[in-house]
């Protein structure tokens, strides 16, 4: 239901039906089903580009996907929702792996499938920067430090 919704923000569509507004199918117009730049269809995914849905409706619709997020409790429902927030915010990265063999190709995936974890670790839970730059920002603040003996510096 809510993926359809979701559907419906980001293309300008009207939601029909059961679950939607309380139109009749002959009051139905083609601007009802919205529009989009580019639909690919393959067997196991629908990718939709372009959506033509008002912006302001798809902002708010990932306004209430945040509140929902902070609100749930379960981590299954708040992967939903960060899936569902991610799909809404725009961003798209198609990623195709290739090597000489089927293990390297495994091989490479998982570095990948590493990669973005430890990005969406450093997203959710702020970074540090590397290469020294901490300490050289934080070196101020521990020479100004008044330290009891010597063990301690």
């Amino acid at each position: 239901k809510n993926q359809i919704r979701d559907i419906a923000t980001a293309t300008g569509a009207t939601v029909f039906g059961e679950e939607g507004a309380e139109l009749k199918l002959e009051d139905i117009q083609a601007s009802d089903f919205g529009e989009c730049g580019e639909v690919s269809v393959t067997k196991d995914d629908t990718l939709i580009l372009h959506g033509k849905g008002a912006k302001s409706d798809v902002e708010d619709r990932v306004e209430g996907i945040l509140d929902e997020l902070s609100e749930s409790k379960s981590e299954y429902e708040k992967e939903k929702l960060n899936e569902r927030l991610a799909k809404l915010s725009a961003g798209v990265a198609v990623l195709k792996v290739g090597g000489s063999s089927e293990v390297e190709v495994g091989e490479k995936k998982d570095r990948i499938q590493d990669a973005l974890c430890s990005t969406r670790a450093a997203v959710e839970e702020g970074v540090v920067v590397g290469g020294g730059t901490a300490l050289l920002r934080c070196s101020a603040a521990v020479e100004a430090l008044n330290l009891e003996n010597n063990a301690q510096e």
